[in-house]
């Protein structure tokens, strides 16, 4: 019987953290479309496709891609990036900036 509480218990909170990465992922979408990201930056056949996003993930940590979001030009120093325009820094609520790492981190290819 404790087993099978147990297991309830870990099934349950796993469902509840696949809930939220996916809420994470929802909000992060949303913010890609409300900070016009597909103007410098392209996902699937959408928006500027001098700067594919597609299979980021497999590129970029987590860590990486919270940096270009809050630190473009010292990433971009960083990693001698040549691209212009230089992509702008993001004064945005870590809440935020997580969910935009959350939303990049789905894109594997």
């Amino acid at each position: 019987m404790r087993k099978m509480i147990a297991l309830g218990i870990v099934l349950g909170l796993g469902l509840a953290a696949t809930a939220a990465a996916q809420d994470a992922k929802a909000k992060g979408e949303k913010l890609y479309a409300d900070q016009k990201c597909a103007m410098c930056h392209s996902i699937g056949d959408k928006g500027n496709k001098k700067g594919p996003l597609d299979g980021v993930a497999g590129k970029l940590s987590a860590d990486e891609l919270r940096q270009w979001i809050v630190d473009a030009k010292g990433m971009t120093a960083k990693t001698k990036s040549t691209r212009k325009p230089d992509m702008k820094n993001y004064a945005l609520p870590k809440e935020d900036v997580d969910a935009l790492v959350a939303y990049m981190q789905t894109l594997k290819k």
